[in-house]
């Protein structure tokens, strides 16, 4: 059984929010022109100066979506 993975974008200070809800459209136009299997896209905010966009994809697909879009960072997803 595949683990889930939670690639992770960071985005810090006032517009951080904004730019993570934009980046979370840009991965969702992303996966439809590629085709691409995920669980879950979506934006967390932390604070008023610090906001995550991530993609949560199966650990078989992690290098794909890794080598195309560059996070910041990975982890296991709950």
């Amino acid at each position: 059984m595949s683990r889930n993975i939670k690639l992770i974008w960071d985005f810090r200070g006032p517009n951080a929010q904004k730019t993570a809800e934009h980046h979370c459209i840009h991965l969702k136009e992303f996966v439809a022109l590629e085709e691409l299997p995920f669980q879950e896209i979506n934006s967390h905010r932390f604070s008023d100066f610090y906001t995550i966009a991530y993609v949560i994809v199966s650990e078989n697909d992690m290098l794909t979506f890794r080598d195309a879009l560059k996070p910041h960072r990975g982890e296991v997803a709950p």
